[in-house]
């Protein structure tokens, strides 16, 4: 059957040929046009999965938690960090990339309510204060220049000077008036600091609700174009080009940095696809040239690179139409295709070589290769083809779909061996052969391991005894942050939330169906001893309402007049000039027995202020009274305060905890590090064990780990069986099944026991070297069996080993190169990959020769290894 294929295939060579390219041209065609990678690693997994429904059942309830982009901006004080966030969050609002803008802070409601989220004490000591100052406010609100600052501070010399607190008080005061003045004297902005001023110099709080905190966050759901390969880079583009012309930048003491599920996988994906082209390109370089090494010719090694190159542009296509978008881990299958794909076109190209080198003739000897080793390339192509649809069934869709793609690949890559490659083969017309193919100096190799067949078996077995520990050490790690470059902004963003409870995003949602049964699950999960606080509507309900609110209404009686003032008439330059050099006057009296420091300073600046021009004097009123009537206007929305409910809550900020069926969301924060692998385990047993429908990052990272092994458990399962039966029926002997299957479990086992040695730990990524190893191996091994039950001896000295050493040295620069990716999960991938291939050549090369021992027959006459 297959010698007739390939009998075809060189009476028609321009055929084949031919329609290979235009399929290459296809597949081509399709990569370029319609690629795409999903980079969100939860859509590695059935949407069937439990968790994933639950996932999916809180974005349907709130979809303004998915798709998200989180403007994190710090500044140096709280105002300005709040003043930044208030104009980039109206700068994008209603943009053609912004499908909504919100701060979470919401600080329109904030602001007017802000005193009834202090806690009773703090609104008594707060209003306390206020009142204790209506004697400067009122004044200063009537007549709001240096005239009237000037009277206040005379008036309030004489009224501080009974008192030892009272007169340091006003000389700190003082002392804020004078350094605004000098600033401005020496042609510099200023402002007075009101809070610092009320608070007596110590800059405790603002005066009109909680301190203010030097961070500020902006929500974005932005305009997702799925057919784009980063999906929200433009939006993140406009954001950052939007915060650099409103002058938020470092220079200006601003640092405005992007996380959040879009961001994430936006600069996953540029982390991806860096250095992608030069690395593909190395690959193929170092390939050929490990090609020249094992072929010698030029034309045949252009004749492997072409079927490797069509085999592979034709199973990215495919790969394209059968599952549409890649994911991170399906992505990998070009590695994988060069890595196990070159292997049958050195196998077959190899063995011509040596038909070629006995018969001369050309097409007599592809004609030969191919009965020769037909069956082992198919025997190994099936297994890999078995082995890898057999992740096919599992919930774990990241390896299912790479399963997919390389078993479609290992279909594609034999066709192509079988097909493209003799007619290229014949049409390059390569010269003849005359050196021997098998390396005879390997032979004494062969004899040691021979009559050492006993000392190898129990050093594998000590080895593999003693990682035994190691083995029982490993673990899945289902961290997606573990798998990111940590500098990248996106992620030391993530990374920086998580150290503060109230902003750290692995936290657990959990959905109720109304509020009294929201507050007993609310009390429930906090008896956990995992849980450190649970946020819900309810938090954004302020206690002691009717205390703090009486103590509200009497500070906005009782300050009245300050609040509501009726402004005198602005005083002309000259009224100015003399009001600033009679409080000079009279205080430096006030203080002529005991001089004072503040005062003579204050003195100073006001006797500047005299002489200088009319402009400086407006700048100088305008840098005590801009910041004054700030917080006079703060204090006044401040005392506006009204009884908090949810029904009187903002749309915007009471849609984030009510959904529009009426849906309660509580959002739990773990104790710990939130990103800690084991806390956010620990944390998710704990909620599910509660609340069994709940969601978020810790529940999904957690959950995903368990899919993840039981997935590998299931189609480790079915690989083993279904590979087993494969041999089983090709072979006619279970021994020998188990002689070619015994050395690839235990290369396999002493591959995740040097991982861990190492500190390799399995993740999403690098999980996928089991079956690619798994491919390989049983490739290897099958080639090993068949040849050692012809009877062949000396089989390290043999073509086939050359084949197989120089096929596992293509296989591993392509998964070695992986190794140099700018993205962690990759190079964990590349090293992982490695470190499999190393043991599965050791296995294949000491291990099966000493586990076959001497041939069970004589070899038959010009039997080759195959």
């Amino acid at each position: 059957m297959l010698e007739k294929l390939v009998a075809f295939c060189l009476r028609w060579p321009w055929t084949v040929v031919l329609l290979t390219l235009a399929l290459t041209g296809g597949g081509v065609y399709l990569t370029v046009e319609r690629f795409a990678i999903d980079t969100d690693t939860t859509n590695l997994f059935s949407a069937d999965v439990v968790w994933r429904k639950n996932q999916m059942t809180l974005y349907r309830a709130f979809p303004q938690l998915e798709n998200t982009i989180v403007v994190v901006i710090d500044a140096q004080t709280g105002e300005a960090a709040d003043d930044a966030a208030a104009r980039l969050a109206a700068d994008l609002q209603g943009k053609p990339l912004m499908q909504r803008v919100w701060r979470p802070d919401d600080p329109a409601f904030f602001v007017k309510n802000g005193l009834l989220y202090l806690d009773l004490n703090e609104v008594q000591h707060t209003v306390g204060m206020m009142l204790g100052q209506r004697d400067v406010l009122a004044p200063l609100a009537q007549d709001p220049t240096l005239r009237g600052l000037s009277s206040v501070l005379v008036t309030n010399q004489k009224r501080a000077a009974g008192s030892e607190r009272a007169t340091a008080m006003y000389l700190s005061g003082l002392d804020e008036f004078s350094g605004a003045f000098e600033e401005t004297l020496a042609g510099r902005p200023a402002e007075v600091d009101w809070e610092k001023l009320l608070s007596g110099g110590k800059g405790e709080a603002a005066p009109v609700g909680p301190p203010l905190e030097k961070r500020r966050i902006v929500m974005v759901n932005p305009v997702i174009d799925f057919s784009e390969l980063q999906p929200g880079a433009d939006a993140m583009a406009f954001i950052r080009k939007s915060a650099e012309a409103l002058g938020l930048t470092k220079e200006k003491g601003f640092a405005v940095r992007l996380t959040g599920e879009v961001p994430l996988a936006a600069e996953e994906f540029a982390t991806l696809s860096e250095n992608m082209a030069l690395n593909t390109v190395g690959t193929l370089v170092v390939v050929s040239l490990i090609l020249l090494a094992a072929l010698r010719s030029p034309k045949l090694i252009l004749a492997v690179l072409l079927t490797l190159l069509a085999g592979l542009a034709i199973t990215s296509g495919m790969g394209v139409l059968l599952i549409g978008r890649f994911n991170l881990i399906s992505v990998a299958f070009a590695a994988l295709f060069i890595g196990l794909g070159v292997d049958f076109g050195i196998q077959f190209a190899t063995r011509y070589r040596e038909e070629r080198h006995g018969h001369g003739d050309l097409e007599r000897s592809l004609m030969k290769a191919t009965h020769e080793i037909g069956g082992s390339l198919t025997l190994a192509a099936v297994s890999l083809l078995a082995g890898f649809f057999c992740f096919l069934p599992t919930s774990f869709l990241g390896v299912a779909e790479l399963g997919l793609i390389a078993g479609v690949g290992m279909i594609i890559a034999y066709i192509a061996t079988l097909t493209f490659l003799p007619a290229a083969i014949k049409l390059l017309h390569p010269p003849a052969e005359h050196v021997p193919i098998a390396t005879h100096s390997l032979a004494a190799v062969d004899h040691w391991i021979a009559h050492h067949r006993a000392l190898v078996l129990i050093a594998t077995a000590a080895v593999v005894l003693a990682g035994t520990p190691y083995l029982l050490r490993l673990r899945f790690d289902s961290n997606p942050m573990n798998l990111r470059d940590q500098k990248v902004e996106s992620v030391a963003t993530f990374l920086d939330l998580t150290k503060d409870p109230k902003t750290a995003p692995n936290k657990i949602q959990t959905l109720a169906p109304s509020l009294a049964a929201a507050r007993d699950l609310k009390q429930k999960i906090l008896a956990l001893p995992e849980v450190d606080h649970v946020d819900s509507i309810d938090s954004l309900i302020p206690s002691d309402q009717d205390e703090k609110l009486a103590l509200i209404e009497r500070a906005s009686n009782e300050l009245h007049d300050a609040l509501y003032p009726r402004v005198k008439p602005a005083p002309t330059d000259a009224e100015t000039v003399k009001a600033l050099a009679a409080a000079a006057k009279s205080l430096r009296a006030a203080v002529a027995k005991k001089p004072a420091p503040q005062v003579t300073r204050f003195v100073a600046a006001l006797d500047g202020l005299a002489k200088a021009s009319p402009q400086t004097r407006e700048k100088a009123r305008a840098a005590v009274f801009t910041g004054f009537e700030k917080m006079m206007g703060q204090i006044r929305e401040a005392l506006k305060a009204q009884r908090v409910t949810p029904e009187s809550m903002p749309e915007e900020l009471r849609a984030d905890w009510i959904s529009a069926k009426g849906q309660i969301r509580l959002e739990t924060t773990p104790k710990g590090d939130s990103n800690n692998l084991e806390v956010m385990t620990r944390f998710a047993d704990a909620m599910l064990a509660v609340a069994p429908e709940s969601s978020g990052a810790p529940v999904i990272i957690s959950e995903a780990g368990k899919t993840v092994t039981r997935a590998f458990l299931e189609a480790g399962v079915y690989a083993f069986l279904a590979v087993f039966l494969i041999l089983a029926v090709a072979l006619r002997n279970p021994v020998d099944v188990a002689l070619t299957l015994g050395p690839l479990v235990l290369a396999g086992i002493m591959s995740l026991q040097a991982a861990e040695m190492l500190g390799v730990s399995l993740n999403f990524a690098n999980i996928i070297a089991l079956p690619l190893m798994f491919g390989v191996g049983v490739a290897f091994h099958i080639y090993y069996v068949i040849a050692w039950r012809k009877g062949v001896v000396d089989m390290l000295a043999s073509s086939l080993t050359r084949a197989i050493f120089f096929s596992s040295l293509t296989t591993g620069t392509a998964f070695g190169s992986l190794f140099l990716s700018s993205h962690p999960g990759t190079a964990s991938m590349g090293e992982f990959l490695t470190i499999s291939l190393f043991f599965t050549l050791l296995a294949a090369f000491i291990i099966v020769p000493a586990f076959l021992g001497p041939p069970k027959r004589p070899a038959d006459p010009g039997a080759h290894a195959t």
